[in-house]
């Protein structure tokens, strides 16, 4: 599968300069954009910056046809044609999908790299969608990864502070940040784990349970940091906020008893602590030697038992449950008298239900033209709710 790509561009101002003709880009993951601008230098002699996307022909990722705005310095050589889009400013659209976006944040990145004594030779644009921009900055001092997020993801700055003290080796290292929701990071050997087989997704766990283990004693000073706090009754209280502008009737009764059900888990007797909130192997970097947890975005102060129920969701009932058993025994041995597997049994229905409130928080914090990227995802997530219940 492939795209097709559209690209309309204006100049630094916002002026329309007209669109590229239509081209085809071997990726067809949506957000996915070095090769559309790979493509556009090749074919048309231009260096651009994807801004965002501005339609597509399907309801959802991947492939397609889609239209994205680009950002030129000085129009092309090549002929335009004329196109009618929707430049209208709009109160949610990100700071990097702007004319001029961009600029300003490799601006910032550059100088913090300056700063550190690590100048920057060149720059090459990877992703942009309505939940991160990322830029990879190289120099001869080596590679640094420039991201930036959505307000409803700021926290993640705070959450690497705390992982670059707390668990240096398993995490990248933090070179800077602002409170605009860019970080800097600097680069990290390997490739994504998507393909890992069991006995990686094991080690994963396992390196895992340290880092929540000791942010157990750290739960209120991150929240106090900003990390999300969605401990207990504030966790209902939140997934049925995130919820109420859509259709929760398949999952009335489990909403109805949440309140119950989650005074149960914590009658089970585990601390709260850091989750990352969306630990699947694509989460993890790996080389064979080293393994380094990424995307900190979805973190919050909660449960344990979301981590590792996010970790063996899409595997077999008997690989998932070896791994389950060993997350069991770690914390049967850590915290005495608790019973993680009731809490993990409780709250099954509840991990579903809890990632259809983050897709509900994503569309309500995005612009309306990026909202194909999850529109499906929070009925998915609430059947599936409905189905584990």
């Amino acid at each position: 599968m492939s795209r097709t790509v559209t690209l309309v561009l204006v100049d630094p101002t916002g002026r329309p300069l007209g669109a590229l003709p239509a081209f085809d880009v071997p990726e067809p993951w949506w957000q996915q954009v070095g090769a559309i601008l790979d493509q556009a230098r090749h074919r048309y002699r231009i260096d651009a910056a994807v801004l965002r996307l501005l339609t597509a022909d399907r309801p959802e990722p991947p492939g397609g046809h889609l239209t994205y705005l680009a950002e030129v310095a000085a129009p092309p050589a090549v002929p335009l044609a004329p196109v009618s889009a929707d430049l209208a400013p709009h109160p949610l659209r990100a700071p990097w999908a702007e004319p001029g976006g961009p600029a300003r944040s490799l601006a910032w990145a550059t100088a913090q790299l300056d700063r550190i004594g690590r100048p920057v030779t060149a720059v090459a644009q990877h992703r942009t969608w309505n939940l991160s921009a990322i830029w990879r900055l190289d120099g001869p001092a080596g590679t640094a990864w420039l991201k930036q997020v959505p307000a409803f993801f700021r926290h993640e700055a705070a959450v690497l502070r705390w992982l670059t003290t707390a668990a240096p080796d398993l995490v990248p290292m933090l070179l800077a940040a602002d409170d605009t929701g860019r970080v800097l990071l600097d680069h990290i050997p390997g490739a994504d784990r998507y393909a890992a087989d069991p006995a990686e997704r094991a080690a994963i766990a396992a390196a895992h349970h340290t880092v929540q283990l000791h942010a157990a004693g750290d739960a209120a000073a991150l929240v106090a940091a900003g990390v999300p706090d969605w401990r207990g009754p504030a966790l209902a209280r939140w997934i049925r906020d995130q919820l109420t502008p859509h259709d929760t009737a398949v999952v009335a009764d489990l909403l109805a008893g949440l309140d119950d059900r989650l005074a149960q888990v914590r009658d089970c007797g585990l601390p709260d602590t850091l989750v990352h909130g969306d630990l699947h192997p694509g989460n993890v970097c790996g080389d064979g030697h080293r393994a380094t947890f990424i995307d900190w975005g979805d973190a919050f102060v909660g449960h344990p038992a979301f981590d590792i129920l996010r970790l063996t969701e899409t595997l077999d009932d008997a690989t998932a449950g070896l791994l389950l058993d060993a997350w069991v025994t770690r914390w049967q041995a850590d915290a005495p008298g608790s019973d993680p597997r009731r809490a993990v049994d409780l709250l099954r229905p509840v991990a579903p239900l809890r990632m259809a409130a983050v897709y509900a928080m994503f569309l309500a914090g995005i612009e309306p033209s990026e909202h194909p990227y999850h529109l499906g995802d929070v009925p998915a997530c609430l059947k599936r709710a409905a189905a584990l219940a």
